[in-house]
């Protein structure tokens, strides 16, 4: 999830993944695919470092896979 502040200085968190597009038209709209739009203070740059930084994350988490040894060469 990833924190963004409404337009009254409330924060609030997104799921990235429900994110469709993000405009800025000044103010900055957060449209999901869920149909919502909400409408931010951060600028559309900082959302998507945030995201870029939430996969990060996400994917450092992710078990390692191990292969099973069948003693067969």
């Amino acid at each position: 999830m990833i924190r963004v502040t409404r337009l009254n200085n409330s924060e609030f968190w997104v799921n990235p993944d429900l994110i469709q597009f993000i405009e800025e038209t000044p103010d900055t709209v957060i449209s999901l695919t869920t149909g919502v739009k909400i409408v931010v203070l951060e600028p559309a740059a900082d959302i998507v470092k945030a995201i870029i930084e939430f996969r990060k994350q996400s994917a450092g988490q992710l078990p390692s896979v191990v292969e099973k040894d069948t003693g067969e060469e």
